[in-house]
């Protein structure tokens, strides 16, 4: 082939000048990284990688193939095959071979980032060392520099290393690094090939707009003056005057029905202002409530706009192997000022590898983290979390506040057994003056406990007891569960599970809340009765005067009770019955907490809701589980002579969701068909964009990936891209009470079957 001469080297197709991308992302990063490295600019970690990241880009091979191709995506490792067009080798070796020392491997701080800027962070043994040992790598280099790259771009100055956090905090620092060198590389390749993307980035409304927003629309609020909204007014009225403490941990300690949602965000915005602090993050365990939660505050919000706030869900990521420019768009990385996300999402970016779920971290320094529901910390998980938590505060401007009903024993333990001790946090500061006054205050319901606790009740007469009461709301530990009593409950009865899209989910909630409403007011003489599995829990904003809950957690039974009298209303107290399941609660976390709770409330005599009894409930639960089950901790501890951390495996390693062979649905739901057809259209025409996934997102069901693989092949299902399911035969194979029906509800007579 004709050698190619050129005088400008590009990064990407359409004339991107290689030294402009190179100033430019390491210019970018370096502003990223400013806020947790106090060096001047081109001092920084995060400059030095940034200017360094597409070195390779030099090699002849690759400007021969860049020019030649008419592809957006031409840059992108893995997308194009042929040893002369990788790139990312050779930065990472000029880092080890400039800035390595004895005693000090610095370069490997910066191989890790500039080998890892497309594939993601590699573990150092067994992956990326031996890949910078190889002859192709080596052979890069050589090529590179053979090139004569500008000699303003290979020279170097001293670096410090200035580790937030030590040792300890190696691994995190790392990844805050790589976060701000993957986003100002795709944000520089943005600018470049849709020049008005950056504009269209701008617009969601800042802090100082929210808080005036905010106190615009609740001074507007008609209350009513009752002793509940009295109560809920004190609550904000304490949550904005400790709003001026210092940054650090906090606990938002209000029981359910208290206002919790709205005091934490009056909390974050007036502490975020008084601390000159970038954004709020909400964090909340279930997909299930983000979108009531970011519904509640774009209604807040509305006077600023549409587009006030991110609601991001962890299944909108795109999958790295199926990365294009088109999706790299769609990889969030948190630039509004107020994001609401799952656990999920927060807590698998803070230890991710892959480029997609790094982005955003940098987006965390300088923020307020509200962690809605906190006893939903995974306790398999916990004490890297808690790691993480501690060096985010301690070393990255972040206050994380803890915000529940029911506040989980999160400080440091010893134990007598001291493998199962807890690392935890320090100087948690409560902005509730006298919680324990404030809960009995808003203590609304009565709770009755198995005379037994090692007698189960049928599920018959559990339905016969419920078909007694003429306003009832029962929760069970697993959808099996759920169905099952359904089975055994009149035609009318109301059901609630996961296995119903989110959009289906939140028409029966709205139904069921104007029912109640309807019924308070007298208009409604029917029987309501509503059988859920454990995802009304949490959020979930109904008020029954009789809950029925199977044995689990104590902290279940308390968001359950949470769902009776929450407002008060009733003239005596709602009442809470707790009831042995037919079958015990699964193996794991439920059946422990099952089990904890025994133990907290055996011989109990007084208030089993009793605020002191969560912290004996959480020591005995954290006791009986691993909180590192799968060695985070020892996977993402640096070895001090070679920097060697196995990043890679660690977020390999660390993921919430226990199954991880889950596969998503889309269900074709009747009251929104039309909708939904246009969607897939789209998505068939055009393949995956984020906007549309989110669209989705609202219509999806998250099965086991073996089930949709055996739908698959009966023709149930169709595949129209990878990861993505679609449900073919609504009328068969999805119900208007259950949702997404299997094999056994095909053929039983229940006459459930829309």
């Amino acid at each position: 082939m004709e050698e190619i001469v050129v005088s400008e080297p590009m990064a990407h197709s359409g004339g991107h000048l290689l030294v402009d991308h190179l100033q430019k992302v390491a210019a970018l990063a370096a502003q990223f990284s400013q806020p947790f490295d106090a060096a001047e600019p081109a001092l920084r970690w995060a400059y030095l990688a940034g200017l360094w990241h597409d070195l390779g880009k030099y090699r002849s091979g690759f400007q021969r193939y860049v020019r030649l191709a008419d592809n957006p995506d031409a840059h992108i490792e893995g997308k194009v095959g042929g040893r002369e067009k990788t790139h990312s080798a050779a930065g990472a070796l000029w880092a080890m071979q400039q800035l390595n020392k004895p005693g000090r491997p610095y370069g490997q701080v910066l191989a890790y980032l500039i080998a890892g800027h497309h594939a993601g962070l590699d573990d150092w043994d067994g992956g990326l060392k031996e890949r910078l040992q190889s002859d192709d790598a080596q052979q890069e280099l050589a090529d590179t520099l053979a090139a004569h790259p500008p000699a303003e771009l290979l020279a170097q100055d001293g670096l410090v290393a200035r580790i937030p956090g030590g040792q300890a905090g190696f691994a995190l620092w790392v990844r805050m690094l790589f976060s701000c060198v993957v986003d100002a590389d795709f944000l520089d390749t943005e600018a470049h090939f849709d020049a008005g993307k950056p504009a269209r980035r701008e617009g969601f409304p800042t802090l100082a707009q929210m808080r005036l927003t905010l106190d615009a629309h609740m001074a507007a609020l008609p209350v009513a003056d009752t002793p509940v909204n009295r109560l809920r007014a004190d609550v904000l009225r304490q949550c904005r005057a400790q709003a001026a403490l210092p940054a650090g941990f906090f606990s938002l300690t209000v029981p359910t029905g208290g206002g919790k949602t709205i005091s934490s965000l009056a909390f974050a915005l007036e502490h975020a202002q008084a601390h000159g602090q970038r954004r709020i993050i909400y964090a909340i365990p279930y997909t299930s409530i983000i979108e009531q939660t970011a519904d509640v505050f774009r209604n807040v919000f509305k006077a600023l706009g549409e587009e006030v706030l991110i609601e991001h869900h962890s299944q909108a990521d795109a999958a790295e192997k199926d990365e294009t420019a088109r999706s790299r768009l769609a990889c969030e990385n948190w630039d509004a000022s107020l994001v609401v996300t799952t656990n999920v999402q927060l807590f698998e970016s803070l230890f991710a590898a892959k480029t997609s779920r790094c982005r955003k971290l940098h987006n965390l320094v300088g923020s307020v983290i509200v962690l809605d529901e906190a006893q939903q910390l995974p306790p398999a998980f916990l004490q890297p979390i808690l790691d993480v938590l501690n060096l985010l505060v301690a070393h990255y401007g972040v206050t994380v506040v803890l915000c529940t009903a029911t506040q989980p024993a999160l400080n440091s333990t010893d134990y007598f057994d001291a493998n199962k001790n807890l690392r935890g946090l320090e100087n948690v500061r409560e902005i509730i003056d006298t919680p324990d006054v404030l809960f009995e205050a808003l203590k609304r319901v009565d709770v009755e406990l198995p005379p037994d606790w090692t007698t189960p009740t049928a599920w018959a007469d559990i339905a016969k007891q419920l078909r007694a009461e003429d306003c009832v709301l029962a929760i069970v530990n697993t959808r099996k569960a759920a169905r099952e009593l359904q089975r055994l409950m009149p035609a009318d009865t109301l059901h609630l599970s996961a296995l119903m899209c989110g959009a289906h989910r939140k028409d029966v909630i709205t139904h069921i809340k104007e029912r109640l409403k309807a019924k308070r007011e007298g208009r409604d003489q029917w029987p309501l009765r509503v059988v859920s599995t454990q995802l009304v829990e949490a959020g979930v904003d109904m008020d029954f005067p009789v809950v029925y809950r199977a044995l689990a957690g104590l902290d279940s039974i308390a968001q359950a009770a949470g769902r009776c009298n929450r407002e008060g209303r009733l003239h005596g107290k709602g009442r809470v019955v707790v009831f042995v399941p037919p079958e015990r609660p699964p193996l794991g976390h439920l059946r422990k907490g099952a089990e904890a709770c025994i133990a907290t409330l055996h011989g109990q005599a007084h208030d089993p809701l009793a605020r002191a009894l969560f912290d004996r409930y959480f020591k005995e639960f954290y006791h009986s589980v691993d909180l590192d089950k799968h060695g985070i901790v020892s996977l993402l501890k640096v070895e001090s002579r070679t920097l060697a951390v196995q990043f890679a495996a660690a977020a390999k390693a660390f993921r919430l969701i226990d199954d991880q062979d889950i596969a998503t649905v889309v269900v074709r739901y009747a009251p929104q068909r039309d909708e939904i057809e246009k969607l897939l259209a789209i998505l068939a025409a055009q393949g995956p964009q984020r906007w549309l996934m989110r669209k989705l997102q609202r219509y999806t069901v998250s099965v086991q990936k073996r089930e949709a693989d055996k739908m698959l092949a009966q023709g149930d299902l169709s595949l129209p891209v990878p990861g993505l399911y679609v449900l073919a035969d609504v009328d068969n194979l999805y119900s208007a009470i259950l949702g997404l029906l299997g094999d056994a509800d095909l053929y039983h007579p229940s006459g459930f079957v829309s």
